[in-house]
């Protein structure tokens, strides 16, 4: 059957810039210049210095907000299952760093203090995480290797190997700090959006393949060299196999049993996870088994078993860097400190967004950078978070950082009164837990059948970050394969180095106007079918409850949520904050009904309920966490008079797309996500002037479901306006009657 198109006709002049100026006011807005910046910036009253002083310590906000009765058991309890884990994964991420056990433990503790009063996260466990230990250890074994002299530094003669390599350790990470807390005093966190998903994912993926190379010689019980550089790992596995015939059959058996136990416990942990009122600490409970074993049937002496030793019972003097390690590690420990930071404020982002709080990447920068640095005066190594220890954090009840910090006393404690009950723990127990925990990171390989399918541009990217990172080792770092394969072309094509440099400024500047596009809110030309920046001319309509949103830029990883921020700005309301606030009503309102034998009017057409959990499409984009919920309110259900439920200010969204370009596997997530929460608050959206291509490529990702719909895209903005009035015309709910139309 046809569809009925009502014909429309537009009269007005032909208009160039110059007459349509003339004709509407054009508005000619002075722009402030680099000056008159700086001196905002350095302009300072009472109002900005406090909010100064809440942004350094932000244990400010949430502490006024803590709950003592109803999170302090939460975060006791989470506070001691987290810090049985970081205890162990502290002493075995420590033997990826090269160091003595002891060390884990250091960094299990010093890190978390300054963390406490300068991080915005109030759910991730910072700490060691094995990506970084592994970076670390392979700076630390090229400087004081296995097997020969350590490097020509100045400070390090006299000393024993592994008071050495501490020293190399603690420098280079103290470096990584002074990294990380220049680029948070110099506002520059949005650097690690230029780390995409995909190219995290395949260089994390690689980085655990040679976690799990390094740790073969502990779990056999070989004497192998620590080998760095290029084609590391396939030298490591040459001299693996050359002895395979020495293999220690104790250790051997004893990794086996504890990996088993370890991987089944930890997957009853995830299948029951709604039924335990903690997870099982299985790292925990098999290192104390592995350590009454090792001491009662003496392992060291009658299988040649190699133990942990002497723990260092409590703890040293603050010590300064060493500048010449500085000098030797200055290109590794800017790549570790970008890695940390981006792992960090990864896992930060997913936790923050569940539950409904913000966090700061440049104060984050600051947070990681001072924990660094006062760790590593105290002989820690390099920590960020991992995000298995974090999950436990959050699960088991911890609200604040306060579970970060009875962690934290809990490493203390074993350092100061038990440490030497660790004393007889097989180091190959240590490399067994290593070994399990990178389960995550190694699944991560089926991203290239998902990219494949996808986006196969995107697969390459993770593909070559892959092979580049395991064929020339971990200590080139993300940053330095990008500048490898660049450096590399220039060679081929015989660039001239000052026409390189200019391209590269050139490009840097390309990237710097994509990510931060000028957005604007248009509204209509009176009598025209023409809409223009709503601040640019004087006589502007636009139509009550009708926001038009334009961003003039492709949408990518770097710059989705700095959409989605100017999306919000514009339309002036969070919508999944409406959404739970809608959601929340509406518990209060059926328990009310309930008590009084009434029941909730809810919309005709939707039966089922369906958790806002929905919502989700990864953990880039987690929404939240309540479940039973329904997703849809019907604003017209007679509620009590004492129940107010939010409403949104407009009923449509328009968004011109006639300036974007391309989107990417994350744009699609964020856009389908934005879009969802809108639709369930009733806020119809409409694009228009969208690219052939673009649509194209929405059908092939299946991004169209039962809510987006192919009938929200319009080919131009005027057809989507008139769509719209026609729409609404008679609608007399609240705040949607539309008046005064001009067009």
């Amino acid at each position: 059957m046809a569809t009925l198109r009502k014909p429309y006709v537009v009269s007005r002049p032909v208009y160039s810039e110059d007459g349509l100026a003339e004709d509407h006011g054009k508005i000619y807005r002075p722009h402030k210049t680099i000056l008159d910046h700086v001196i905002q910036y350095l302009t300072c009253d009472s109002k900005r210095a406090k909010n100064t002083a809440l942004s350094l310590l932000p244990i400010i906000g949430w502490m006024k907000i803590y709950r003592l009765r109803e999170w302090l058991l939460g975060d006791v309890m989470s506070g001691i299952s987290t810090g049985l884990v970081a205890i162990m994964q502290g002493l075995a991420f420590s033997l990826l760093a090269s160091l003595p056990a002891s060390y884990g433990l250091y960094t299990a503790f010093f890190p978390v203090l300054t963390y406490f009063f300068l991080g915005t996260s109030r759910h991730i466990s910072v700490g060691s995480f094995p990506v970084l230990s592994l970076m670390v250890g392979t700076v630390v074994t090229r400087l004081v290797p296995d097997v020969g002299p350590p490097a020509n530094i100045t400070g390090l003669e006299g000393l024993t190997r592994d008071q050495q390599r501490v020293i190399v350790a603690s420098s280079l990470t103290f470096l990584m700090g002074i990294f990380q807390l220049a680029m948070g005093l110099l506002q520059v966190g949005f650097i690690v959006v230029y780390l995409s998903d995909t190219l995290v994912s395949g260089f994390t993926t690689a980085a655990a393949v040679h976690i799990l190379v390094s740790q073969l010689k502990f779990v056999l019980g070989l004497e192998v060299e620590g080998i760095s550089g290029p084609l590391s790992i396939f030298y490591t596995l040459e001299k693996i196999f050359i002895q395979i015939s020495a293999t220690n059959i104790c250790d051997l058996v004893m990794s086996i049993l504890i990996m088993a136990a370890v991987f089944v416990v930890k997957e009853l942990n995830d299948l029951y996870k709604a039924k335990l009122l903690v997870p099982i600490p299985i790292e925990a409970i098999m290192t104390v088994i592995a350590c009454l074993v090792s001491y009662l049937a003496n392992f060291e002496d009658r299988y040649d078993v190699v133990i942990v030793g002497k723990m260092i019972s409590g703890y040293e003097s603050p010590v300064a860097p060493n500048l010449g390690v500085f000098k030797e590690s200055a290109v590794e420990a800017f790549p570790i400190a970008i890695v940390g930071f981006a792992v960090g404020f990864s896992v930060a982002k997913v936790y923050a967004i569940k539950h409904d709080y913000t966090i700061d990447g440049n104060q984050e920068l600051i947070a990681f950078g001072v924990s660094n640095i006062f760790g590593a005066s105290f002989k820690s190594f390099a920590a960020s978070t991992a995000l298995s220890r974090t999950a436990i954090q959050e699960s088991s009840g911890g609200k604040t950082q306060i579970a970060g910090l009875i962690s934290a006393l809990m490493a203390m404690v074993v350092t100061l009164a038990l440490g030497f009950l660790l004393e007889p723990l097989p180091r190959s127990v240590l490399g067994a837990l290593v070994i399990v925990n990178l389960k995550g990171m190694l699944m991560q390989v089926r991203d290239i059948v998902y990219l494949w399918r996808r986006d196969k541009t995107e697969c390459v990217v993770w593909v070559g970050t892959f092979v580049a990172a395991v064929v020339l080792g971990l200590d080139l770092g993300p940053v330095q394969v990008v500048w490898v394969g660049t450096f590399v072309a220039a060679v081929v094509l015989g660039l001239d180095l000052g026409l390189a440099v200019g391209l590269g400024v050139e490009l840097l500047m390309v990237v710097f106007r994509t990510q931060f596009p000028r957005c604007s809110v248009l509204a209509n030309i009176p009598g025209t079918d023409l809409y223009r920046d709503r601040k640019d001319y004087m006589h502007m309509f636009e139509l009550q409850g009708v926001k038009i949103f334009r961003i003039p830029s492709p949408i990518f990883f770097a710059n989705i949520e700095f959409f989605r921020n100017k999306l919000e700005q514009a339309v002036g309301f969070n919508p999944l904050r409406v959404l739970r606030k809608r959601n929340k009503v509406l518990r209060k309102t059926k328990k009310m009904m309930e008590r009084t034998g009434h029941r909730l009017a809810k919309s005709p057409e939707l039966e089922d309920e369906i958790a806002m959990e929905d919502l989700d499409f990864d953990n880039k984009f987690e929404t939240t966490d309540n479940k039973d919920v329904p997703f849809w309110i019907d604003l017209n259900a007679q509620t009590p008079t004492i129940i107010n439920i939010p409403k949104a200010d407009i009923h449509s969204l328009i968004l011109d797309f006639s300036a974007v370009s391309f989107l990417d596997i994350s744009a699609l997530k964020g856009l389908k996500t934005t879009f969802k929460e809108f639709i369930r608050i009733e806020v119809d959206v409409y694009i228009v002037s969208c690219d052939v291509y673009i649509i194209e490529k929405l059908h092939d990702n299946m991004f169209f479901d039962d809510e987006i719909q192919t009938s929200m895209f319009f080919p131009t903005l005027h057809d989507a306006m008139l769509h719209v009035l026609e729409k609404h015309k008679n609608d007399k709910r609240e705040g949607r009657m539309l008046t005064g139309t001009q067009m």
